[in-house]
């Protein structure tokens, strides 16, 4: 008892209001329907957004496979030496690839009339799981126009190293195919980022109701907000039964329900 009273005293002084869990979790399951209408709300606008004004793009993609001159036809053995050399070599291609005049090479086989500098953030590359296979992407807004890209690319790329690097190839692996799906916007993905937003949010405004409600509903109010004591409180007279209401004795110290439509003449029960 000591404990809670010294802490209500602190909290008094320091102004530090405690925040109550069970007080929160019950304004939550009061405000439900709000927090699911404003989650399914914020849902529903993302998905829209996604759906209306977001351009799906596409995805076609290429693997090609880097060749040192070590691997010749024929050549039955090789060494560590020669691997290590042929995954060195696919950031150099790749760099070969994102040039000017290899990009604008590419734009001119596909017939394609696309800038450097956009050709350049529609093209990808990377190694396969850290081997000397390579994937080209070239991402679109154009399906076909994806793939025919990404296949030249792999009819360009070939000449271009030989003519900068002697002694190396690139062999395609796989053409590019016209992608079946479009790779973005993740409706999915869009609709759950607007749930969530809109969830946290509605507790957000619930949680900061609560914390700045100032009314006085209890004692406790006033013993932990002010560290005031409280010497009566006043019973709540709304809560008894419809139709009822109270008269005091003679002294105003006896209180006995009477109903409220009982005739002119008489009392309540038992009042005499």
């Amino acid at each position: 008892m000591d404990r809670n009273v010294k802490a209500e005293e602190v909290n008094a002084r320091t102004g530090v209001k405690e925040i109550d869990v069970f007080k929160l979790l019950g304004a939550f399951l009061k405000n439900i329907w709000i927090i699911v209408i404003v989650s399914v709300l914020c849902a529903a606008i993302a998905f829209a957004y996604a759906y209306f004004f977001i351009t799906p793009t596409y995805q076609s993609s290429a693997m090609m496979y880097v060749n040192n001159g070590a691997f010749s036809v024929g050549k039955t053995s090789f060494n560590l030496s020669d691997l290590t050399a042929s995954k060195n070599l696919v950031d150099t291609y790749i760099v070969i690839l994102k040039s000017r005049q290899t990009l604008e090479s590419v734009a001119e086989r596909a017939g394609v009339k696309i800038s450097y500098k956009k050709l350049s953030s529609m093209v990808s590359a990377a190694a396969v799981n850290s081997t000397e296979v390579f994937r080209v992407t070239v991402t679109d807004t154009d399906p076909e126009r994806a793939t025919l890209i990404a296949n030249s690319i792999a009819e360009v790329l070939p000449e271009r190293v030989e003519e900068i690097i002697g002694g190396s190839s690139v062999k395609v692996v796989d053409s590019a195919v016209v992608p079946s799906g479009k790779y973005a916007p993740s409706l999915t993905k869009y609709t759950l980022i607007g749930l969530v937003i809109g969830l946290v949010a509605t507790l957000a405004v619930i949680v900061v109701i609560e914390l700045l409600d100032d009314q006085v509903r209890d004692e406790s109010f006033l013993t932990q907000g002010f560290n005031l004591p409280v010497l009566a409180s006043i019973p709540d007279l709304n809560a008894n039964v419809s139709g009822k209401a109270y008269k005091y004795g003679k002294y105003g110290t006896n209180r006995r329900p009477y109903y409220a439509n009982a005739s002119k003449g008489g009392t309540a029960d038992g009042d005499k």
